[in-house]
């Protein structure tokens, strides 16, 4: 007999839900939102969810929608799945279907892909106005939101994206299903997107209090289910991650195509309390040289460390084979350097071990579907290297070990590539001998990474559309790292680089899922301890050293012009008028708190135009150009 698996907080409300739903108790639901921490076990809700309603008839089919192929192998897996047909008691099957006519075959359902809705958009319409259908949407922040569907007023819609943009058109193709379906169940571990559009169907409100953009809970016709990390790990459904952060030094060319134009820079560190000028050049040129090998060499001995001490615990002969030893994950910036990496991981080994143990997994490799399989289900190959592939979803309870080596600092990423080591290991042991190790450079990108996950609270999505240059699609940033080597466009030459030091922290449990609006709290600052006037500084100085990274950073990368009363003064300018001419001296705590998240979630460079108009924060530079001109101007005049 199959084991049975107890449900977590998150699938035990989903399936109260869809109970209620089935029985005519929940009435005038007819979207469901399920926000789960990466890792969490979202895969098994869509199974709930269809075996509870199909058997009451409430629904025939299910139709779930999937970003890439290798999830949907994994979505059909998850209702053939033995343990959970005993746990569930149902006897539903789907298939992965292609763009081929009668997708589910009598079946109760099938698995597709967004990229295969968007090609025959009309064949799965058909197939959902057939039958009543449950439409599951899974990693639904893929999805920017279209303009004449979002759901928030003109003044925040975000552009559904340039045209021909992969996303949108998946928008376009999966919003006449969302509107035919009888029901929708939404999935995501993270509720944003990197590019700060809004998702696709998602209810806003703007908070008129704070200016926050966030999931409106109460939406008519929603039912939202939250699952936190600091939830999963209490219920012990995630491991706990330690960081390996190594700082280095990095030497590179800066400057044109010859020789003589270009300048040597460095060695500068990586690690910094702030972001500079220097920080994403030495991070280049750290992934590409000397650093890189280190931090490799870190992550391989860890994993082995990990597999031997596992395998002297369960007796295994030497050769002897098993699940449950631990598994490496690395993340390359490239193609070009995934294979480098993979070479150099091979060359650690006898040449017939480092072929069976190491594989690689990019999209330009013929074999990357294999290699992830057997990545995911076999006892070996115990080492992947990929750059994107194993972004999301990749469900390999085996990794115990993640080597960081991306330049990408987008915090939907960086968690979803963390999330591949937080999955419990069946095979592995007890629960407390397990943890999820992950090697980085120590840079203060990733810190900031870090502390955001520690810190905010999973339902709030604000607004920060930018003006001028519209930011990358997250589609297009992960495509681009595959293919493209980002120094060229830079300039920079990598030449060297070296680790300095390593250490290691624990990441903290993070912040419960947000029920309640920020204008309905009435809990106390996060210390109970402290009096009210030292949270009001403590948040002051955060504030301040917000608004000053935010000046290095612009001014690093030229971003915004030097003018007289310096970028600091002209940004606390900035934020002030956002606030409403309120300084920070005169803020409540609560607006205090706000101003902070708003430095969170916006840049002041895409406002200083609140500045227009005021001689204090003019551009020197610019007044200087225009009198100039006018003399001339004046000067021709009189000539004639």
């Amino acid at each position: 007999m199959s084991h049975r698996r107890p449900l977590r907080t998150h699938q035990r409300a989903l399936a109260n839900l869809v109970a209620a739903i089935a029985t005519g108790e929940a009435t005038g639901v007819t979207d469901l939102l399920a926000a789960v921490t990466p890792g969490g076990g979202k895969s098994l809700l869509p199974v709930i969810a269809a075996a509870r309603l199909i058997e009451a008839r409430h629904i025939e089919r299910i139709c779930w929608v999937v970003p890439r192929d290798s999830l949907r192998l994994q979505a059909e897996e998850a209702f053939a799945d033995p343990s959970w047909r005993a746990a569930l008691g149902h006897g539903l099957s789907v298939r992965a279907a292609d763009n081929e006519p009668d997708p589910s075959r009598g079946l109760a359902g099938y698995i597709t892909t967004y990229q295969a809705i968007a090609a025959a958009p009309q064949l799965h319409l058909e197939a959902i106005r057939r039958h009543r259908t449950l439409l599951v949407v899974d990693e639904v922040h893929h999805l920017p939101a279209l303009a004449e569907h979002e759901r928030v007023p003109p003044t925040d819609t975000g552009s559904g994206g340039p045209a021909g943009d992969d996303a949108s058109s998946w928008s376009r193709a999966l919003l006449p299903l969302l509107k035919a379906a009888s029901l929708r169940l939404l999935l995501s571990g993270t509720l944003e997107r990197a590019d700060g559009q809004h998702i696709l169907w998602l209810p806003y409100r703007t908070n008129p209090a704070s200016g926050a953009c966030e999931v409106d809970l109460d939406a008519p016709g929603w039912a939202i289910i939250g699952y936190s990390r600091a939830q999963a790990m209490a219920e012990r459904a995630v491991l706990p991650v330690t960081f390996g952060a190594l700082d280095g030094e990095a030497s590179w060319l800066q400057g044109g195509l010859t020789a003589t134009e270009q300048v040597r820079l460095g060695p500068h560190r990586l690690a910094g309390p702030f972001p500079t000028k220097t920080t994403r050049p030495a991070l280049f040129t750290a992934l590409r040289t000397g650093f890189a090998r280190e931090l490799l060499q870190e992550a391989f001995r860890a994993t082995r460390d990990l597999r031997t001490r596992r395998r002297l615990e369960r007796g295994l002969a030497p050769g002897e084979t098993a699940q449950g030893l631990g598994k490496l994950l690395v993340v390359a910036p490239d193609q070009r350097n995934a294979r480098r990496y993979c070479e150099t991981l091979r060359s650690w080994m006898p040449r017939l071990q480092g072929e069976r143990d190491v594989r690689l997994a990019t999209s330009d490799a013929r074999d990357a579907p294999e290699a992830l399989a057997a990545f995911r289900l076999a006892a070996d190959p115990a080492i992947l290297v990929t750059v994107a592939m194993a972004y999301e979803g990749l469900d390999a309870p085996e990794v115990a070990v993640v080597a960081a080596l991306t330049h990408i600092r987008s915090r939907p990423w960086l968690e979803q590539m963390i999330a591949r080591a937080t999955r419990v290991d069946p095979h592995a042991g007890a629960y407390e001998s397990q943890s999820a190790l992950v090697f980085h450079p120590d840079d203060p990108l990733f810190a900031r990474f870090r502390l955001s996950i520690e810190t905010e609270q999973g339902t709030l999505v604000w607004s920060h559309k930018r003006k001028g240059r519209a930011e990358m699609p997250l589609w297009l940033a992960q495509y681009l790292a595959e293919h493209r080597d980002e120094g060229e466009g830079r300039g920079i030459t990598p030449l060297e680089s070296n680790a300095l030091g390593l250490r290691y922290a624990t990441l903290n449990p993070g912040s419960a899922f947000a029920r309640a609006r920020p204008e309905h709290e009435t809990t106390a600052p996060s210390d109970a301890a402290e009096p009210p006037s030292a949270t009001e500084r403590r948040l002051r100085a955060q504030i301040r050293a917000a608004i000053a990274a935010q000046a290095v950073e612009d001014e690093a990368g030229l971003q915004v012009p030097r003018a007289g009363q310096g970028l600091y003064h002209r940004y606390n300018a900035v934020l002030k008028r956002v606030f409403g001419n309120k300084g920070r001296a005169e803020m409540s705590l609560v607006e205090l708190e706000a101003a902070l998240a708003w430095l969170e979630r916006n840049r002041l460079a895409d406002h200083l135009d609140l500045l227009n108009g005021d001689p204090r924060y003019a551009d020197p530079a610019a007044s200087r150009r225009r009198q100039s001109a006018l003399l001339r101007l004046q000067a021709g005049l009189v000539a004639k």
